[in-house]
């Protein structure tokens, strides 16, 4: 049987929901303390590994991510299962298409989890988690890498020098979001720094507005005082509110905007599509070139002058090594099959699902890692990220109402 890019990394995903069950995950929360053996604090709970329901539960989880894998594996990519059962779908119904949305938010879900893990693990903020950021990418490249390698799992780009330093912009940006984003999680809690890069599509529109000079609709602009209130009730009554955390998630959200604007002139290169190859090869050149960019700055701060106290670190704590590892693949594995999910709806279709996905991964990781969910940020939650949703289809509404 040939490999092939989607089946490898569906079986990624069954990887890492094996590894991180062994430091997760059990969904109850009583006090701001995780249900375990003698009501361990959170934090002990997960160093040492929830027993009973939660293992069985976190195995149920890794069976399932197999399950998924071996169907799309039987029939290689997911367009030739739907070709050989005679549609592109069962009973109406895309099955592919529904596993890849399962994976896309599973791994979104397992990588938020076991982040927050390795970086409690290292010290949370005062600790390593610019360290544990680039090791993210370069284990992530190590795996596209491997793709590109393995017998008939993915073609290797036939990209030239000039189109790599074409790419360097998007690979900096896109490594700036990614560093900044795991500071913001280590500093405070990840419902909060979710919360806050929902507001993305602010940052997205002045810099598009003003710098990008690409126009952005009055009806969009009205959508952002929705965002930006909802974060900020979000944030009245947070009780791991810090600054940094506002920050560096601030920061994430302006990486990622200025990223999706050079992304858009990137792709205006004459014939880069066809020598990448496809998404797939974009994003693992990507995370390469982005990991090689976090290798310096990393070592400029203080953190590089504590590298050997990392490494003698991840020599001797389990909860670290296997909770990075883990994260690196799911990271690496969302990622993946969130772009095959994007390529194959539209963007309403899309809306919807990176609404959905923000929901579930606030409330299911702060019940998980027992953070506050009181109604102030519920509310402030609810009505930034439905700005976020109003933002993304306002002009088809308005563009519908006066046709």
């Amino acid at each position: 049987m040939k490999l092939n890019s989607i089946t490898l990394t569906l079986a990624l995903a069954s990887t890492a929901a094996c590894l991180g069950s062994a430091y997760s995950l059990s969904p109850v929360r009583s006090s701001g303390t995780i249900s375990g053996r003698r009501g361990h604090q959170a934090s002990a709970a997960f160093v040492h590994g929830p027993r009973g329901d939660a293992k069985s539960s976190a195995s149920s989880t890794a069976l399932s991510a197999s399950s998924s894998s071996s169907a799309l594996a039987a029939g290689g990519d997911g367009d030739a299962v739907m070709t050989r059962r005679g549609g592109a779908a069962i009973g109406g119904i895309d099955i592919p298409l529904l596993l890849y949305f399962g994976l896309w938010y599973l791994g979104n879900y397992y990588y938020n989890i076991t982040n927050k893990l390795a970086l409690k693990a290292a010290g949370g903020a005062s600790g390593f988690p610019l360290t544990i950021s680039a090791l993210q990418l370069g284990i992530g490249s190590l795996y596209g890498i491997f793709l590109w390698l393995a017998p008939d799992a993915r073609n290797k780009p036939s990209v030239t020098l000039d189109d790599i330093v074409k790419m360097l912009p998007v690979a900096l940006c896109y490594a700036g979001a990614h560093s900044a984003s795991v500071f913001s999680f280590s500093a405070g809690s990840v419902s909060f720094g979710q919360i806050v890069k929902a507001a993305e599509p602010a940052f997205a529109a002045v810099l598009s507005q003003f710098v990008y000079k690409k126009k952005i609709s009055k009806a969009k602009w009205l959508c952002l005082p929705i965002v930006i209130g909802g974060v900020i009730l979000a944030s009245v009554n947070e009780l791991d509110f810090a600054w940094s955390a506002l920050f560096s998630a601030c920061l994430a959200n302006a990486f990622a905007a200025v990223r999706g604007n050079e992304n858009k002139k990137l792709m205006e290169t004459e014939g880069l599509k066809d020598r990448l190859g496809g998404v797939g090869n974009q994003f693992c050149i990507t995370s390469i070139l982005g990991f090689l960019l976090t290798i310096p700055f990393v070592f400029f701060t203080s953190e590089g002058a504590r590298f050997g106290e990392f490494v003698k670190l991840l020599k001797t704590s389990s909860a670290l090594k296997t909770n990075m590892l883990a994260s690196a693949l799911w990271f690496y594995g969302y990622n993946e099959v969130s772009t095959m999910t994007l390529k194959k709806t539209n963007a309403v279709t899309q809306s919807v699902a990176n609404t959905a996905k923000r929901v579930i991964v606030i409330v299911g990781v702060a019940l998980v890692l027992g953070e506050s969910l009181d109604f102030m940020k519920l509310l402030g939650c609810s009505i930034g990220i439905g700005g976020v949703f109003l933002y993304s289809i306002i002009d088809s509404l308005v563009k519908a109402k006066t046709a």
